[in-house]
């Protein structure tokens, strides 16, 4: 009796997923079953579990989730491409650090080591200051060893000012120095002949925009060569300085300052703003695969009557050494190639290798 009433109930169990779940059962495999076992209750029992589950495996468990391949290489979302200005003055906060501490290092002008060579030694500095003026000729070589490092760190920032258009601002401590080197000249223990200090205070406003205007910068620089009288030189001032930027490629950085008056009697270089100018202008261009960089430098005194500039081109060749530098070329022509030579006129021919990234 307990028997046949189990049998009553697993049956009627049956009849219900069939009902219910016609769509996902196959009714083939019902009617094959009642076929086969006519007259077997068991086999028929048997003969439906195995026909049944598959479709209330599937209704009631979830559909296990695809097989990840492990050969397959990973989808990654494109990252866009941080422009030369944005890199180098971080206009979108991408090196954020801890405020408590100092900003990391990172270029500020071109880095560069190269032998140059010019076409008019300045073998007797002069200035029209007291006792500034060389009384014996130097024995200089025309060929020297030339470089220049230049780099600044993050201070301190402050984002989403929006004042006056500006969206972030940012300020750098800066240094520069460029040494020029008589490493030829053994005959006179082979000396540096000069050696330029520029350390700067730089606030960077940016504007958010993706071409056209980027930032604006405030600074105050110093530089001095830090010779004594005959040969000392130096000079204070504060300048304004935009930057433009397009098609992630090419920019311009426009620069003019005013100089810090100085006492007269302590003046090294009273007339360095009428040779070194008042403004300036750098040019730069780099495709998109970085393979190489172009750099125009000019400089003017904005003087209608008695004009002077100077003008440097920088070609940094797609002739990688290693990750972190090229080979690099220069050319100048002007006055003031460094401070010494301020109211000197030559023309330079330098080759090297920069690093990178400037």
């Amino acid at each position: 009796m307990k028997k046949y009433f189990r049998f009553k109930v697993l049956v009627s169990v049956l009849s219900g997923v069939c009902l219910v779940l016609p769509a996902y059962a196959d009714g083939d495999g019902f009617s094959l079953c009642a076929k086969t076992f006519p007259n077997d209750d068991v086999g028929r029992l048997k003969c439906f579990d195995k026909a049944a589950s598959p479709a209330i495996v599937s209704v009631l468990l979830p559909a296990a989730a695809p097989r990840e391949d492990e050969n397959a290489v990973p989808v990654r979302s494109p990252v866009a491409k941080r422009s030369y200005l944005t890199r180098t003055w971080n206009l979108d906060d991408k090196t954020s650090h801890d405020e408590t501490r100092l900003g990391r290092l990172v270029p500020h002008r071109q880095s560069y080591l190269m032998m140059s060579k010019s076409s008019n030694v300045n073998g007797s500095p002069a200035s029209p200051s007291a006792g500034h003026r060389t009384l014996a000729p130097l024995d200089l070589d025309a060929l020297e060893s030339k470089f220049q490092l230049s780099f600044k760190a993050d201070i301190g920032s402050q984002r989403d000012i929006n004042i006056w258009g500006f969206k972030t601002m940012r300020v750098w401590g800066a240094y520069t120095q460029q040494s020029n080197w008589q490493v030829l000249n053994a005959r006179n223990s082979s000396p540096f002949r000069e050696t330029n200090y520029e350390p700067e205070l730089i606030a960077t406003f940016g504007t958010g925009n993706e071409s056209g205007l980027k930032l604006v910068n405030l600074g105050v620089a110093h530089q001095s060569n830090g010779h004594r009288v005959p040969e000392s030189r130096s000079w204070n001032r504060v300048y304004v300085q935009g930057g433009w930027e397009w098609n992630n490629s090419t920019s311009i950085l426009a620069r003019g300052w005013y100089r810090i008056p100085e006492n007269p009697t302590k003046d090294d270089n009273p007339d360095i703003t009428s040779y070194v100018g008042l403004a300036e202008l750098v040019a730069r261009w780099e495709p998109a695969d970085k393979s190489q960089a172009v750099l125009i430098l000019l400089r003017n005194n904005l003087s209608w009557v008695q004009n002077r500039g100077f003008v440097q081109f920088d070609w940094a060749l797609p002739i990688a050494l290693g990750n972190a530098s090229r080979v690099h070329a220069q050319i100048t022509s002007g006055f003031g190639e460094s401070l010494i030579d301020y109211n000197h006129r030559q023309t330079t021919f330098g080759l090297g290798f920069s690093f990178r990234e400037w």
